[in-house]
């Protein structure tokens, strides 16, 4: 058996080298175990409930990079609640405090680089926290290849549960996914539907083919060829018009 001090109420806490979590029988602090130490075992409640991270996603899904009307006729097929274990690192990089956050399970989610862990919102994670209908995902990555890579020194390290909403929906004929971060709000996808670009280029050949041609005619006969670049110009504002309108 090993041993090591709890880091809230200070009582010695013993252990297996095999165990991962342990709790504390003096306090009931739940406690994370790795193999350079023990540290709190913290988890972060959902700020959103599942309407409000549809209205978020729908919201996203307006943007001027995604398809047309991709937040009208995207059909949500699935929304699940997870918890998913993220390693939390403070470090002192050159006198200065930075957090580095990393993937305790295996994923092929996005954005699980990316997460903001709010630090004023972190609670211990003991048996007075309901976690409802959220699935837990269980971390299956180890802490200490991450510890080998990290710059600067250490300050604190911890297992984190962070609060996400895995959308599933469909549109095109496809299916396509998108993790929400269920504290800031943030949308993260690996690839989502866009908007074509190819109708955009075809105006924009189109125009300059055009301007060039009439800079030919107007060497011969100025009133025609300005005449003819009036007629492009108008001609190239309502394409674009309906360009923007329609795709």
């Amino acid at each position: 058996m090993a041993s090591f001090n709890c880091p809230k109420c200070g009582a010695a806490v013993e252990f297996e080298v095999k165990d991962k979590f342990v709790r504390c029988r003096y306090c009931s602090s739940d406690i994370y175990i790795d193999r350079t130490g023990a540290g709190f075992y913290y988890i972060l409640p959902f700020a959103m409930d599942e309407n409000t991270a549809i209205g978020t996603f729908r919201r996203w899904a307006g943007g001027s990079t995604k398809a047309k009307d991709l937040d009208k006729f995207a059909q949500i097929t699935g929304t699940k609640r997870q918890y998913f274990p993220v390693y939390l690192f403070k470090r002192d990089v050159n006198g200065v405090d930075q957090v580095f956050v990393e993937p305790a399970a295996s994923t092929t989610l996005p954005g699980l680089h990316s997460l903001k862990v709010p630090g004023g919102d972190m609670r211990i994670f003991d048996q007075t926290f309901s976690v409802g209908s959220a699935e837990m995902v269980k971390p299956d990555i180890e802490m200490l290849p991450y510890l080998n890579q990290m710059p600067g020194t250490a300050k604190e390290q911890a297992l984190v549960y962070f609060p996400i909403y895995l959308m599933e929906y469909s549109f095109g004929g496809k299916s396509w996914s998108a993790v929400i971060s269920a504290t800031s709000g943030e949308v993260f996808t690996a690839e989502y539907p866009t908007r074509s670009s190819t109708i955009y280029q075809t105006v924009a050949v189109g125009g300059f083919l055009a301007f060039l041609a009439e800079g030919l005619i107007a060497t011969q006969s100025l009133a025609i060829g300005l005449a003819l670049m009036g007629l492009t110009v108008v001609g190239l504002f309502a394409g674009s018009y309906m360009v923007a309108k329609r795709m």
